[in-house]
């Protein structure tokens, strides 16, 4: 079988500073951005990438009550609903370039015991980005 990914979901809260995240700080591409004001989807990844990642309004399931649409926001608030795990092989480089931009850190470069490197950021929606030593 031959299956790729082709998109991952995140969620936004503000799309003009998700979008300035993805795409000035990372230095993303940008391949979509569709919809306005808070109702955008954008479409973001890494020049080259064949995957991408959808950066959506939260909680936009058909059938989902106040109180499940609630609990997602907090979850996004608290930074335990949305999650990405990237790789580099500059590790220190990237996260310099991320914590001089801004970046909210989350945790420095650390030396996990399970033998890898990596830090963690939050985006502007509070989505986890945990970046790995390639």
């Amino acid at each position: 079988m031959d299956i790729n990914i082709h998109a991952t979901f995140l969620p936004h809260t503000d799309p003009d500073a998700s979008l300035a995240f993805y795409r000035d700080l990372l230095g993303w591409e940008v391949r979509g951005d569709v919809g306005q004001g808070a109702m955008r989807w954008i479409t973001v990844a890494p020049a080259g990438s064949g995957s991408a990642v959808v950066l959506e309004p939260p909680a936009m399931a058909e059938g989902l009550t106040d109180t499940q649409k609630t609990a997602i926001a907090e979850m996004i608030e608290g930074g335990s609903y949305g999650y990405i795990q990237l790789s580099t092989p500059d590790l220190e480089g990237v996260f310099d370039k991320l914590q001089a931009g801004g970046g909210d850190v989350v945790q420095e470069p650390t030396d996990q015991p399970w033998g890898a490197r990596d830090c963690v950021f939050r985006d502007p929606a509070g989505n986890n980005v945990r970046i790995i030593q390639a």
